[in-house]
C-alpha cells in the first residue's frame, strides 16, 4: 500500500475526518459520500472500498459531518438532508485532492450512497473537469435538484430491485439528466443491500465502472 493514513480535510471553517488509501502513486481515487446517519466507518462503504482497492484503485472514506454535527443530527435530522452543505464539503475534498502534489494528477471518482448520491451528483456538476465518474448505491438523485441537468460525468445508478420507491425516483431522475446515466438493478435487493451476495454485486458493478472511467496504475498491487 503506497498510502494508508488518517487525515483531516479542511472544508470552510471545519475539518473533515477521513482515511485515504492509495495502492499506487498514479491510481484513480474514489471518494465516498455516505448516506443518511452514516459516516466513514459505514460497513457497506468499507466493503465496496476494499473491492476497489483490490482492483488497484485508491479510496477516500470521510465523514461529511463533524462529531458535534453528527450528535445534533441524531436529534434533529436536519443535516443529513442538507444536500448543499454535504456537496460543498465533498467538493472541498475533491479540490483538496487536486491541490495536493501527491494526488493532483490522479483521476477522481465519487461513490454516493443514499443522500450521499445527491451530494456526489451536485459535486460532479460543480467540478466537471475534476470528477471523472460517479456511482450511486441506493441513491436519492432526486435530491440533487436542478444540478441533475448539469451533470456531464458518466454516472452509474445501482438500485435494489425490491427498493421500489427509490427505484422509481432513480428512473425519474434519469429523465432529468442531460447525459443519461446507466441504471443497474440488483434483483431482490432492498435499500441497504443486506441480502446475501447483493452488496458483492454492487462492489463488482462499481469496480468495473470506475476502472472503465478512471483506469488504474499498471504497477498497482492488491490491497493488504
Amino acid at each position: 500500500m503506497f498510502v494508508d493514513e488518517e487525515v483531516r480535510i479542511p472544508a470552510g471553517d471545519i475539518h473533515l475526518d477521513a482515511r485515504i488509501r492509495l495502492p499506487a502513486p498514479d491510481c484513480g481515487i474514489v471518494v465516498f459520500a455516505h448516506g443518511t446517519g452514516s459516516g466513514r466507518h459505514s460497513p457497506r462503504n468499507r466493503h465496496v472500498a476494499a473491492a476497489l482497492e483490490r482492483a488497484g484503485l485508491g479510496t477516500v472514506l470521510l465523514d461529511l459531518l463533524t462529531t458535534e454535527e453528527e450528535h445534533r443530527d441524531l436529534s434533529t435530522r436536519e443535516l443529513r438532508f442538507d444536500i448543499p452543505l454535504l456537496s460543498g464539503r465533498l467538493t472541498a475534498t475533491v479540490d483538496r485532492l487536486a491541490g495536493q502534489a501527491a494526488t493532483a494528477e490522479n483521476p477522481v471518482g465519487l461513490f454516493g450512497a443514499s443522500t450521499g448520491a445527491a451530494a456526489a451528483l451536485r459535486s460532479a456538476a460543480e467540478r466537471p473537469a475534476a470528477v471523472h465518474a460517479v456511482v450511486s448505491r441506493g441513491g436519492r438523485p432526486d435530491l440533487a435538484g436542478d444540478a441533475l441537468s448539469r451533470v456531464r460525468t458518466p454516472t452509474l445508478l445501482i438500485v435494489g430491485g425490491a427498493d421500489h420507491m427509490v427505484l422509481d425516483l432513480n428512473r425519474d431522475a434519469q429523465q432529468h439528466m442531460t447525459v443519461r446515466p446507466r441504471l443497474e438493478i440488483v434483483p431482490d435487493a432492498t435499500h441497504l443491500f443486506e441480502e446475501p451476495g447483493t452488496l458483492d454485486r454492487v462492489a463488482t458493478l462499481a469496480t468495473d465502472w470506475f476502472l472503465a472511467h478512471l483506469g488504474t496504475a499498471p504497477t498497482a498491487s492488491p490491497a493488504s
